[in-house]
């Protein structure tokens, strides 16, 4: 490893103390820059700030000052992100493909690129507009890991809701059965049965439809406790666990991607440690070299391997 890799570091985003080694196809100086907390502040009040300008012309009665004010802010908002955008892309050096590696890059491309060829469709141009805003979870770690921990929800709450279904399913068709007859605005048909069912997920009325069942049927009671225990404390349960579940994963995954523009860091223990193998495969490659040198390199490699 040179000196001059070893003095490559950046931090890896606003509020973190790690540094991390910038690859060497990276415009370093500019790098520190835009990946820099400094940027990342004046990145954030722009992105606040035109919050509060797309806030501000969504009244009708404001001062035309206020408005003219406003429109010039989201303005420069827009001008701004496109600077931004193309300087980051820049301090990717020989390689600005790497950019597009990074998800939270993407996403940034798209919504500035998009802009201007949306200007016609206003629905979706102030869609696009208002998507601008959520730049700003690239620049809170735990923010960050909070929305890619939702994203990674998805799919076991997807899984979860259609065994909920199912389950609820059957509960409503038990519950058209057993109340039916007596309570129709509650249990008339699976419709309505399943609408009270929702509603009882919140145990919002659940007292109310309680009671009433057991004016009907004593079964009420097996009935509404079941259905309060194996769904309502279930569905509670299983969603927290799937929540804390997603956000480990999310934690590792932006662990593994802290380095500035969302390449892999790399630590200065981890390069050397990839070094030392480097020589060694060379060395076993044919290298002429001496038995002690070549136990000192296994050793330290064995060192480094073990800490």
């Amino acid at each position: 490893m040179t000196t001059d890799q070893s003095r490559a570091t950046a931090r890896p985003g606003l509020f973190s103390d790690t540094e991390v080694t910038l690859p060497a196809y990276r415009i370093r100086w500019l790098a520190r820059i835009m990946y820099g907390d400094p940027f990342e502040i004046v990145v954030i009040a722009v992105i606040l700030a035109n919050a509060v300008s797309l806030a501000i012309l969504t009244f009708d009665d404001v001062n035309p000052t206020v408005v003219s004010i406003a429109r010039a802010v989201d303005f420069f908002a827009i001008i701004f992100y496109s600077v931004e955008l193309v300087l980051r892309i820049v301090s990717y050096g020989r390689k600005p493909w790497m950019f597009f590696r990074n998800p939270w890059n993407v996403f940034d491309f798209l919504v500035v690129i998009l802009i201007p060829f949306l200007n016609n469709s206003t629905v979706i141009f102030r869609l696009v507009r208002l998507l601008r805003i959520l730049r700003i979870f690239r620049f809170l770690p735990e923010a960050r890991i909070l929305m890619i921990s939702m994203v990674k929800s998805v799919a076991p709450l997807a899984n979860l809701a259609v065994l909920i279904g199912f389950l609820m399913f059957i509960y409503a068709m038990a519950g058209v059965y057993l109340f039916g007859a007596a309570d129709p605005e509650r249990w008339g048909n699976v419709g309505a049965a399943f609408l009270t069912l929702t509603v009882m997920l919140t145990l919002e009325n659940f007292p109310d439809a309680f009671l009433s069942g057991l004016e009907v049927t004593p079964f009420a009671l097996l009935y509404f406790l079941t259905y309060m225990f194996f769904i309502v404390f279930t569905v509670l349960n299983v969603l927290i666990g799937i929540v804390i579940n997603a956000m480990d994963q999310a934690r590792e995954e932006v662990a593994k991607n802290s380095a500035p523009g969302g390449e892999a860091a790399i630590s200065p223990h981890e390069e050397e440690l990839q070094a030392l193998r480097t020589r060694l495969a060379e060395v076993e490659a044919g290298y002429k070299v001496s038995p002690d040198h070549l136990r000192r390199i296994r050793e330290e490699l064995d060192r480094l391997a073990s800490s």
